[in-house]
């Protein structure tokens, strides 16, 4: 799914702000792992991150901002049965594997 520059942008802001970072390059996700926000649709970056269908389109979800929200690439992926699972957490300014 392509995403418009706008929707990208305002996903991106929905991602947990960490005190002492530039909130313009750095957030974190739900699981706690680091994003760098230049980094989107990038998995060859630790740092990467994608949107993420929080009810999936399968199940009744839309492609409202409202229903997306970032996560590391890595917890996208490690995402089944439409239910978030953690494959990426950070400790201090390292993402590390759960």
């Amino acid at each position: 799914m392509a995403f418009s520059a706008e929707v990208i942008q305002k996903v991106w802001e929905k991602g947990t702000i960490v005190r002492g970072y530039d909130a313009t390059k750095y957030r974190k996700d739900q699981c706690g792992a680091w994003m760098r926000r230049t980094e989107y649709g990038d998995r060859n970056s630790v740092y990467g991150w994608e949107i993420d269908h929080i009810t999936s389109v399968a199940h009744g979800g839309s492609d409202a901002v409202s229903n997306l929200r970032p996560l590391n690439w890595q917890n996208n992926v490690a995402k089944s049965d439409g239910r978030l699972k953690c494959k990426i957490t950070s400790s201090g300014e390292r993402n590390v594997y759960v």
